[in-house]
């Protein structure tokens, strides 16, 4: 039988970088300790502050006067190790960095079947808790029509070890940011949200909750709350990443106008 997974709900939305080393000392703690089969499989979910990321074929320097631009509307800007192209992350997003052990499947679960799970668990989701219904294109992410997209994926998979994940965008802010750029090198398309779409205000808490019920289902996992106090180094590093959050202080609601 499968172990549980461990799921967190961070509180504010987090600045991007403390995420990406908070993934890297999961992922390096779970190396350690899988020779002994006692690693853990975390769920992380969160919204993060306005952040612009690029997936791993794009430079800081190819990047650079983008770099700037966004920089200058308010916006961070971070060059990512996960797939795909930029993106935009932000407060109003289901934000969810899944990292488990692929290799605990019984016929070790593939990076396509992995992929594929999460976008079929996205597109239930939208469909069963919102009734909207999702357009099945080549491109990978969830769409509700040909030019409209709602969700993206962008995975890293090492040593059978996932991070990073989706982004789901729920309620209309981030909509405005992602006006701003070519979002996943898809020039045709626009991002849509479940809030535009329904017309409803969504509670992101409920739609926290969903989401870890969708996720185990689609995983055949049970799910179970992580506590940091009993987490040793993981637990540390969570509550550090939340103490960034707050250190933060306030962000833009929207993005600055500029050349």
């Amino acid at each position: 039988m499968l172990p549980p997974v461990f799921y967190y709900v961070f509180r504010l939305p987090l600045p991007y970088s403390p995420s990406l080393r908070l993934q890297e000392t999961i992922h390096r703690v779970q190396l350690v300790l899988r020779h002994s089969k006692t690693h853990k499989d975390v769920l992380l979910l969160l919204q993060h502050r306005p952040v612009y990321t690029a997936g791993r074929r794009q430079t800081a320097t190819s990047m650079k006067d983008e770099n700037e631009r966004l920089i200058r509307m308010g916006a961070d800007f971070v060059v990512s190790s996960r797939g795909g192209q930029l993106t935009y992350h932000g407060p109003g997003q289901v934000v969810g960095y899944p990292l488990i052990d692929l290799s605990r499947y019984t016929s070790v679960m593939s990076a396509r079947d992995y992929v594929c799970r999460m976008q079929k668990m996205i597109e239930r989701h939208i469909f069963e808790s919102h009734g909207l219904q999702y357009t099945t294109l080549e491109h990978t992410g969830v769409f509700l029509d040909p030019t409209t997209k709602i969700a993206s994926i962008g995975v890293q998979i090492r040593h059978r070890l996932t991070s990073h994940g989706f982004a789901i965008n729920i309620s209309r802010e981030p909509l405005a940011w992602f006006d701003r750029v070519i979002a996943c090198g898809l020039g045709d398309v626009k991002a849509g949200s479940v809030e535009s779409a329904t017309n409803n205000l969504i509670d992101m808490s409920e739609e926290f909750t969903k989401i870890i019920g969708a996720f185990g289902r689609a995983y055949d996992r049970e799910m179970v709350a992580l506590v940091p106090e009993e987490e040793g180094e993981v637990g540390e590093a969570i509550l550090a990443t939340e103490a960034a959050a707050l250190l933060a202080g306030s962000w833009p609601r929207n993005p600055r106008r500029c050349s």
